[in-house]
């Protein structure tokens, strides 16, 4: 009884203007609220977490770019507008954002198929990566990476990959390159449940191990891979035991709610910053589309992704900002209509006014220091 008195006497402090409107909280949602620590208001991210409002205002526009990106690359490549296999990230933005958001500029990140919303989590521009979805020379690869290879280099993304668990050894040696570097640098490597099943996940989580390199390997259990559910593919129930048996730390935690993701690699960068080795974080989340076009999702229900709607990240989040005075319900709804123009920029800059690549770059960016010659490849 006494905490429920503290907590009413923190909230009269903060009377709620009049007129304002109020987000609506679902019965999932009001689990969600009541997770929070009841001292975190009204200055949630000051006490909980250590952010300013603004920065809880641009964590919610990401979320929103990714939410918007992914439903408008959809509709592209089902309409043929788009050629090529997307895996589109709806539904997971918690993750990408939460971990992000927490990253220094000069951190390092590795991403997969599904990784338009890493991209963009690290600052991707959204008409750059629409171009590259297009093949368009003004794209991050100039068009010859598309959809599963976005790379930016510039901004630590050192690039997605087609191939399941591809990308876990990049991030192992971008590890070892920011030990060997000594300035405080950390990795973040994005994969799926499918790739925890593959041999390099072991290979490279026991050789950072060893090496206690900064890498914090961030499992996205979005319960598929492809068609397999995950609950069938671990016996033991879960993914982020399996850092006991190479003798790092493994946490898990709601995916579905960026500051819990935010809290858990914050957690995992202190520590690889204070050189204790990687972490394996296992954010349980889930895909609101199906693998790809082509997936019937015969696997799962309606009823089963309608659940986990009802916990729709970016919904949850916005509860959390208006609850803590951070982002009124209004501001909130000018953020989305901003991305939505944005967006719309984005789709006429990348199928309207970008060109395809000419002819004569197809071997540029391939072969460093090689040019076509009369008989094939030759030096410079």
């Amino acid at each position: 009884m006494a905490t429920n008195t503290a907590a009413k006497k923190v909230k009269a402090k903060v009377p709620r203007p009049k007129g304002r409107r109020k987000e609506k909280l679902t019965p999932l949602a009001k689990k969600a609220k009541a997770r929070l620590p009841r001292s975190a208001q009204p200055s949630l991210f000051v006490r909980a977490l250590e952010i300013s409002n603004e920065e809880g205002a641009e964590m919610l526009r990401r979320m929103y770019r990714i939410r918007h990106f992914e439903e408008k690359v959809f509709e592209l490549v089902t309409d043929n507008k788009v050629s090529g296999a997307s895996h589109v990230y709806s539904g997971q933005e918690a993750v990408a954002v939460g971990a992000c958001s927490i990253l220094r500029d000069d951190d390092y990140i590795t991403s997969t198929h599904r990784g338009h919303g890493h991209c963009i989590a690290r600052g991707g521009v959204l008409k750059t990566m629409l171009a590259e979805l297009a093949g368009r020379a003004t794209g991050y690869c100039r068009g010859k990476g598309g959809s599963m290879h976005i790379a930016d280099v510039s901004s630590g993304n050192l690039g997605a990959t087609g191939i399941v668990g591809g990308n876990i050894p990049v991030a192992v040696g971008a590890g070892l390159a920011c030990r060997f570097e000594k300035r405080g640098q950390a990795v973040v490597c994005f994969f799926g449940d499918g790739a925890a099943n593959n041999g390099t996940f072991h290979e490279s989580l026991n050789l950072a191990s060893i090496w206690d390199l900064p890498v914090v390997f961030v499992c996205e259990n979005n319960h598929f891979a492809m068609s397999f559910p995950a609950k069938q593919g671990f016996k033991a129930g879960n993914i982020f035991s399996r850092a006991q048996s190479y003798g790092m730390e493994g946490v898990t935690c709601d995916g579905m709610h960026v500051l819990e993701v935010r809290e858990a690699v914050g957690n995992a960068l202190q520590r690889a910053r204070d050189e204790k080795g990687p972490t394996l974080i296992e954010a349980v989340t889930y895909r609101y589309r199906g693998h790809s076009r082509s997936d019937a999702q015969n696997y799962r229900t309606k009823e089963e992704v309608e659940e986990w709607k009802a916990r729709d990240p970016i919904d949850l989040f916005r509860i959390i900002l208006a609850e803590a005075d951070a982002v009124s319900p209004e501001a909130a709804d000018a953020i989305e209509e901003e991305v939505a123009q944005e967006l719309e920029a984005a789709v006429k800059y990348a199928l309207e006014q970008s060109p395809y690549p000419h002819v004569s770059e197809v071997l540029k960016d391939v072969y460093k220091g090689w040019i076509e010659g009369p008989y094939g490849l030759m030096r410079e």
